[in-house]
């Protein structure tokens, strides 16, 4: 488990979305948006580990069944990274519904900004989780006419 104790004695353990933001764009402008992205996605899925081995655990359950124990993590009641709307099994597919995405926060309609980080992290929490090397591809954003952010999780060939 995670130390209860913040991490900062005066300012706390969260920043501001704004300051975040401002790291993937200076990320992306010093490294180039390829380079940038895999950096950005590699980061996520080594915080999506720890988010699945501090918070899920070893408890045998359906993925399906995951979602509150994901938002008691990384939605309003943990770090804030995102909402986990619903997680579906579609065979060997594993969708995963997401609002109010630290990735797409802030971005106008139309912006070609797509899930890094957050995309990442709910990857390394679901490779845990199946023990499966998974493949994300985000297949919805709310800046291009979504209702949601949607990831879909299939296994890497």
């Amino acid at each position: 488990m995670e130390s209860t104790a913040p991490l900062r004695p005066h300012l706390g353990d969260y920043s501001s979305i704004i300051c975040t933001k401002a790291i993937v764009v200076g990320v992306e402008q010093a490294l180039g948006e390829r380079a940038a992205h895999v950096a950005l996605i590699n980061a996520g899925r080594a915080r999506g580990r720890q988010i699945a081995e501090q918070h899920v655990g070893k408890t045998a359950m359906a993925l399906a069944d995951t979602a509150p124990i994901l938002n008691g993590a990384i939605g309003a009641s943990g770090t804030r990274l995102c909402v986990v709307e619903q997680v579906e099994e579609r065979g060997e597919t594993i969708r995963v519904v997401l609002s109010e995405t630290l990735c797409s926060a802030g971005e106008a309609q139309g912006s070609p900004r797509v899930l890094t980080f957050t995309m990442g992290a709910i990857q390394g929490v679901f490779e845990v989780l199946t023990g499966r090397a998974l493949k994300a591809r985000q297949v919805e954003s709310v800046l291009r006419g979504g209702a949601f952010d949607v990831i879909e999780l299939n296994n890497r060939i």
